[in-house]
């Protein structure tokens, strides 16, 4: 089990601490390549359900525009003298739930307020217990693995841009 202390990042191969990511994407001392890895899987993880909570507004989004839609087809559906489908459209779809007693607002509020708010929580207690809150750590250690030392647009940080 590798141990990568703050000093380890910037000085492989003879480069100076400078070379490296900043202080807060560093692991603490002490902290292992493997709890780096695990903390890096849970927050691509949270990624994932960040992507899932942004499809199910995109749902509740689309669904309350087929909703008001639907009004529309009813008064063409009326003016066409189709008054029974327009009727049964009008009965049948508008308002309805979308899953038995939910319309999606409420989908995703008890997404917001039970899974989603959950894992939120578990991931940024992880990373405070393990590694003092720091973030991206895994990712840091990708980008000084594939980046190109001393090339341009290959820098470790913003203010190495100079």
């Amino acid at each position: 089990m590798t141990v990568t202390g703050q000093d380890d990042l910037g000085k492989r191969n003879g480069r100076p601490a400078e070379d490296g990511p900043d202080s807060a994407h560093q692991p603490p001392d002490g902290v292992d390549d493997v709890t780096v890895e695990a903390l890096g899987k849970l927050s691509e993880a949270l990624e994932t359900v960040e992507r899932v909570r942004g499809h199910l507004y995109s749902a509740h989004q689309l669904i309350g525009t087929a909703d008001f839609a639907l009004d529309e087809a009813v008064s063409l559906f009326m003016q066409a003298g189709h008054s029974e489908m327009a009727e049964r459209i009008q009965r049948e779809l508008i308002g309805r739930n979308v899953i038995p007693g939910h319309w999606t607002f409420q989908i995703v509020e008890e997404f917001d307020d039970g899974y989603y708010s959950e894992f939120r929580e578990m991931e940024r207690e992880a990373r405070e217990r393990l590694v003092g809150g720091r973030r991206h750590l895994y990712e840091a250690q990708l980008k000084e693995r594939r980046r190109t030392h001393g090339r341009r647009g290959h820098e470790a940080r913003p203010d190495d841009l100079g």
